[in-house]
């Protein structure tokens, strides 16, 4: 079978222009059982919609019956569409596009990778979200290349130039793929995304995982986490620039976590041979979230044309690093969404967006 990389397509890196951003809506499930924390969780989504609205066209993908709520919600100007949904992660369900040219055209193609609810962990339903994948790649028009590999888009992180970021627990987790190989797993990755070297990062933070026995209950709430997402913990900001979570505080068990991660990736060197510059950017100063080692990041972010759309947590840190981004990021717009809401059902702003670049794009920043 032949792969993505073989004909000419590649993942590019998420600064470069896009066509649109999707999106899917919360509804009730076993994430959001409560209707207090469904309305919290629509106000959230709806806000990070409209942030990125202010950069690119967003569309939102609604469960039957629910668009009309939804766009009381989201407001003028962001179109929605309608498909069984079990959860609200665009990142994970979604397609990873891709770009190149067949005829010296440009093309949109797509991974759809297979999903089967972040490692088949008891409180996840996937049999609407396994088909939103290719669902979505159809609506945008993309050749769909459909992948064996477990995986979701908030495992992977690409900086266009051939590396991508994975993380052990996830892509090598017998939760996902018993019996694929380290090599398999990366054959299978490059083949897809047309990347070439992979840099392996050995977990995620503490609360992406269920909490060891014996810990009590300081692991992902309610076991909701994604068993180590590498999109919360290190971002590819431009080729060779890592940004990667820092828990300054000894008490947060990310602190040795953060350290042994920003270590690794200090020693590693990227597709063509550049070592990694590693931008530390601080924990917030919560440390627990309603009895649970927080895993709030800053690193969750997500760029959209001409915007940085940051996870914000009314807290001391979160202008620190806005800060960091506006110097990373001089000539994009830094905004601010509070994203407790959406980290209270296990991720963050770039696990709820997912980017369709332009066919034709230009590789700018």
């Amino acid at each position: 079978m032949t792969t993505a990389a073989a004909d000419g397509f590649r993942m590019p890196a998420e600064w470069v222009p896009h066509e649109r951003t999707w999106m899917a809506w919360p509804g009730p499930n076993s994430t959001f059982d409560d209707p207090a924390d469904l309305a919290e969780a629509c106000a959230a989504w709806a806000a990070v919609a409209r942030a990125v609205r202010r950069f690119e066209p967003v569309t939102v993908v609604c469960g039957p019956g629910r668009s009309a709520g939804a766009r009381a919600l989201l407001g003028p100007g962001i179109d929605t569409v309608e498909h069984d949904l079990d959860d609200a992660w665009m990142r994970d369900i979604g397609p990873t596009f891709l770009v190149g040219s067949r005829g010296g055209a440009p093309e949109l193609a797509a991974v759809d990778w297979t999903f089967n609810g972040w490692g088949a962990q008891s409180w996840a339903r996937w049999e609407h979200d396994a088909t939103i994948g290719a669902y979505v790649a159809d609506l945008a028009g993309a050749r769909t290349y459909a992948s064996a590999l477990v995986n979701e888009g908030g495992a992977i992180h690409v900086d266009g130039e051939g590396t991508v970021l994975l993380t052990e627990t996830v892509q090598l987790g017998p939760e996902r793929n018993p019996g694929w190989s380290r090599e398999e797993v990366e054959a299978e990755i490059h083949g897809m995304l047309g990347t070439r070297k992979a840099i392996w990062l050995p977990r995620g933070l503490t609360g992406d995982y269920p909490a060891p026995p014996g810990e009590g209950d300081r692991g992902a709430p309610d076991s909701f986490g994604t068993l180590g997402h590498v999109d919360i913990v290190a971002a590819f900001a431009r080729p060779g620039v890592v940004v990667a979570h820092s828990q300054p505080d000894p008490a947060h068990p990310d602190h040795e976590v953060s350290k042994e991660i920003a270590g690794l990736l200090r020693s590693a060197t990227d597709a063509r041979g550049r070592p990694i510059e590693v931008v530390e950017v601080p924990a917030p100063t919560v440390l627990e979230a309603d009895g649970h080692w927080a895993d709030y990041s800053y690193i969750n972010h997500y760029l959209c044309n001409g915007g940085v759309v940051l996870c914000g947590f009314d807290d001391p840190r979160d202008e620190t690093a806005a800060g960091i981004f506006r110097r990373l990021f001089p000539e994009r717009t830094v905004t601010l969404v509070d994203a407790r809401a959406i980290f209270a059902g296990g991720g963050g702003i770039h696990c709820i967006t997912q980017q369709q670049p332009k066919a034709d794009h230009a590789e700018a920043r």
